[in-house]
């Protein structure tokens, strides 16, 4: 072969290569599962290369930003001031579970998305009503409102739930029977355990009566296994779905100073974010993002006095810290994740990547 026709040859597999990438940052995404690691710091995320057993997901991932999470009024956030920002795209008080400064409803991104045709759906490993599921679907001043927030599940847009917070649907002070309200508006609600399968109802799972157990008391894989599921359920309709998954107890490990507990519940977080990766590999339409609403702990990964061969895990905190906290991405409408921004700004990029017009 010539030089000439080697060089043509090259310039025409780099214009083809060019093109297919103009596409692929062009393609709209069907679905999207946003996974929330409450508590999630970027050395809680190095704990999974150093603790796991296995490469960990989180390096499947080439398109990486950082969101910084002051709320309104304080520097630091917390979960329901966090998850509202992703849930509504506002920037609210401490406490603010789905309403604005003024303590006025928002419009979250599951009504949003219902609103299009598309199927809803969330997982925790706490209480379905507590801060950060809550923020998807609830409308209150003040996350410790538990029994309000189950208020609000029935009339919800959603199409499939798993966690625990049962004793705020069927032991409720009022006397009413929110599960029976559920099942009145289309729910199959199961207590016990996840099914094999899914239902042609709408599923909620509320399988303890406030948060799940620790991986360390034995939950086993019901994270990876509840996403799973609700994928295949969403999977259903035609047009497309938003999941919210989050592992909740990364952060009750981090306030407790508790490395086992924490690292346990990241690495179950990572397995969890395999499944949504496996899930968008296949698919190819899917748009994985994973994320924190803050860090919890002041975590860090050192080493042990002058012992460079051994890492101590150390806390300087019971609360929360006001680090910046990283985003993946990965899937149709990934790069838009790149680069650093405010924590609203991850709900207004997926509402945009829902909205771009096909070409």
């Amino acid at each position: 072969m010539t030089y000439f026709l080697k060089a043509l040859l090259l310039v025409c597999c780099i214009a083809v290569s060019s093109v297919n990438y103009a596409q692929d940052k062009d393609k709209q995404p069907k679905n999207i599962i946003l996974l929330i690691g409450d508590g999630m710091g970027l050395s809680e995320i190095s704990a999974a290369q150093f603790f796991g057993e296995t490469t960990s997901n989180f390096e499947q991932f080439n398109t990486i930003g950082l969101i910084k999470t002051s709320s309104s009024q304080q520097l630091v956030t917390d979960s329901a001031a966090g998850a509202t920002a992703f849930a509504c795209g506002i920037k609210t008080y401490n406490g603010a579970i789905g309403v604005d400064d003024d303590k006025k409803p928002l419009r979250n991104i599951v009504d949003y998305a219902s609103n299009k045709g598309m199927a809803t759906g969330l997982i925790s490993t706490s209480s379905i009503v507590h801060a950060t599921p809550a923020s998807f679907f609830a409308h209150i001043d003040s996350r410790r409102k538990y029994p309000e927030i189950a208020a609000f599940l029935p009339n919800s847009e959603l199409d499939f739930v798993a966690g625990g917070g049962l004793e705020f649907f069927d032991r409720r002070e009022d006397g009413k029977d929110l599960v029976k309200s559920l099942k009145e508006k289309g729910f199959e609600v199961t207590t016990d355990k996840l099914t094999k399968t899914t239902s042609i109802k709408k599923q909620a799972f509320l399988l303890a009566d406030d948060e799940m157990p620790k991986m360390t008391e034995g939950r086993g894989d019901f994270l990876p296994d509840a996403t799973a599921l609700a994928i295949q359920h969403l999977a259903k309709n035609k047009n497309g779905f938003f999941l919210m998954v989050e592992g909740s107890q990364i952060d009750w490990g981090g306030h407790a100073n508790d490395a086992d507990y924490l690292v346990s519940e990241l690495l179950d977080f990572d397995k969890t974010i395999g499944v949504a990766l496996e899930y968008a590999r296949r698919d190819k339409n899917t748009l994985v993002i994973v994320t924190a609403d803050h860090e919890t702990g002041g975590f860090t990964l050192a080493a042990e006095g002058s012992n460079y061969h051994k890492i101590e895990m150390k806390f300087s905190t019971g609360g929360h810290s006001a680090t910046m906290i990283p985003v993946f991405a990965k899937g149709p409408g990934a790069e838009k994740f790149a680069g650093i921004y405010e924590n609203t700004e991850i709900y207004t990029k997926m509402i945009s990547s829902l909205n771009k017009k096909k070409k």
